[in-house]
C-alpha cells in the first residue's frame, strides 16, 4: 500500500499542492521538513502526530530533516492565535531548542546506519539571524504581496479584528518560514514540507519562492488538526499540555490521559499515532463498538504512544502501575512509581508515632475526608466500602504495619475516592 492509500486511510491527509508527490514519498526519493516552534522546552501530545508522519516517511526510505525554531522562535507564528504572542528573551528560547533538540532525536533515526534516509537536526536561528534586513527584504520580501500576505488565514483573522491586529513582527513570519524552505531546498535537496492544516499558508509561500528563487518543484503536504469532541484542541488535560519530557508530565500521567480517550475518538488516534496494522486497526474498532466496556483500544492507544514516546519498557511499566491502582498489586511497586501513581489524589501527613499506636478506621477516613462523620464512616466499613492499600479493611484500627515503604498509607473509599496518607 502506498503514502496516499495510509494516510487517507488513517486519516491524517488534509492537503496537498502536488499529487506527484506520493510517487516520488513511495519510491523513497523525498527529503522532508517539519518545523517545531520552541515556545516550552518540551513538545507536547499535539506534536506527536508530525512526529509518526516523519517516522512513517523515513520508514519508507524518505529523509527527514527535524527544524527546530530558533530562529522564528524569536518572531512567533500568529497562525490560530488570537492575540499576540509574548516575545521569548534569548536565554528562554535557547533553553526550549535544547530541550526539543534532544527528544527530537528519539524519534527519528540520525544514525549512519539508516542509509540515504538518515535524519537531519537543524536549528534555522544558524541562518535566520546573519542574514541582514535589506538582502531580507530585496531576496524574499520582494516576491510577495501584501495583497497575498493579508489573504493568508492566519493573517486575517487578526486583521478582522480591529481590537487585537497584528504587529508587523508577526506579519512577516510567513516570509521567514519561506526562506527556511528555500534554504533547506539549496541546501539540502529538501522538496517537501509537512505541517499541521494551520500551517497551510505558510507552507504554500515557501513553495512559491523556491519556484520564483530557484525555479524548483517544492511541495507541501497537510494533515488536519486533532481536536476532541467539543471541538478543542487534543493533547491537554485539566492540568495542562501532556509534555513529552518525562519530568513535565510522567509517562503514567500520559498513559492514564490517552486511557480516558472517548469511544468516539479512540479508533481515530489510534490511526493517527500508532504504527499499527489497518486490520489490526479494524479490529479495534469493532471491539470498541460492540464490547466497549472492555476498552481494549483505549488500552492499545495508551501502550502504543507511551512506547513510542519513553521506550516499550517504560509503556509496560506504566500499564502495570494503573493495574496496581486499584488492586493489591499497588504493594509491588516502588516507592518512585507509588508517588507517580498516586501524584492526583489528595494528601495529608501524620505522625509516625501516631499511627505506631494505631487510629480507628472511622477516624481516619473523617481525617482523610472519606467521611463526613464517625457515623457514615461506619456505614462504609460495614457495607466493605473501605480499602487501606486496596485491600478491603474489615479491622478496627489502622496501624504502621499497613506502612508501604514504611511512609505510605494508600486509604480508598469505594471505587475512586482515594487520599494517600503519607507519614512524617
Amino acid at each position: 500500500m502506498g503514502v496516499r492509500e495510509d494516510w487517507l486511510f488513517r486519516g491524517i491527509l488534509h492537503q496537498f499542492t502536488d499529487e506527484s508527490i506520493f510517487d516520488r514519498l513511495d519510491a523513497g526519493t523525498v527529503t522532508y521538513y517539519v518545523g517545531f516552534d520552541p515556545t516550552a522546552k518540551s513538545l507536547h501530545l499535539g506534536n506527536l502526530l508530525q512526529l509518526t508522519n516523519m517516522r512513517r516517511l523515513q520508514l519508507a526510505g524518505n529523509r527527514p530533516i527535524a527544524l527546530a525554531g530558533g530562529g522564528t522562535g524569536l518572531i512567533g507564528d500568529p497562525s490560530h492565535k488570537a492575540t499576540e504572542r509574548q516575545l521569548l528573551t534569548m536565554d528562554v528560547l535557547q533553553e526550549n531548542v535544547a530541550g526539543i533538540r534532544s527528544q527530537l532525536e528519539k524519534f527519528l533515526d540520525f544514525s549512519p546506519s539508516a542509509g540515504k534516509s538518515q535524519a537531519l537536526l537543524l536549528n534555522n536561528a544558524d541562518w535566520l539571524t546573519t542574514i541582514t534586513l535589506t538582502d531580507f527584504l530585496r531576496d524574499t520580501g520582494k516576491h510577495f504581496t501584501v495583497n497575498q500576505m493579508i489573504a493568508k488565514d492566519s493573517v486575517k483573522s487578526r486583521l478582522d479584528r480591529p481590537d487585537v491586529g497584528i504587529s508587523y513582527t508577526e506579519f512577516t513570519y510567513m516570509l521567514l518560514q519561506a526562506y527556511d524552505f528555500l534554504h533547506l531546498y539549496q541546501t539540502h535537496d529538501c522538496t517537501l514540507q509537512l505541517g499541521g492544516s494551520d500551517q497551510w499558508g505558510n507552507i504554500t509561500m515557501g513553495a512559491e519562492l523556491v519556484r520564483k528563487v530557484a525555479s524548483g518543484n517544492a511541495a507541501g503536504l497537510t494533515s488536519p488538526l486533532l481536536v476532541k469532541s467539543d471541538g478543542t484542541k487534543f493533547g491537554k488535560s485539566e492540568s495542562g499540555a501532556i509534555y513529552l519530557d518525562p519530568e513535565m508530565t510522567s509517562p503514567f500521567a500520559m498513559h492514564q490521559f490517552l486511557l480516558n480517550t472517548e469511544d468516539d475518538l479512540v479508533i481515530s488516534l489510534l490511526k493517527s499515532f500508532s504504527f499499527l496494522s489497518h486490520d489490526e486497526i479494524n479490529e479495534l474498532a469493532t471491539s470498541t463498538s460492540e464490547r466497549p466496556q472492555e476498552r481494549q483500544a483505549q488500552r492499545r492507544l495508551a501502550n502504543e504512544v507511551v512506547a513510542f514516546a519513553h521506550g516499550r519498557d517504560v509503556a509496560e511499566a506504566t500499564e502495570k502501575a494503573g493495574r496496581a491502582l486499584f488492586s493489591e498489586t499497588i504493594r509491588d511497586l516502588d516507592e518512585a512509581t507509588l508517588v507517580q501513581v498516586l501524584a492526583d489524589a489528595p494528601t495529608s501527613s501524620m505522625g509516625r508515632d501516631e499511627l505506631r499506636e494505631g487510629i480507628e478506621i472511622v477516624d481516619l477516613l473523617v481525617r482523610c475526608s472519606l467521611a463526613a462523620s464517625r457515623g457514615e464512616a461506619r456505614r462504609f466499613v460495614d457495607q466493605g466500602g473501605v480499602y487501606i492499600n486496596n485491600a478491603k479493611f474489615t479491622d478496627e484500627r489502622v496501624d504502621l504495619s499497613s506502612a508501604l515503604h514504611d511512609r505510605y498509607v494508600v486509604v480508598r473509599r469505594g471505587r475512586r475516592q482515594t487520599h494517600l496518607l503519607v507519614l512524617s
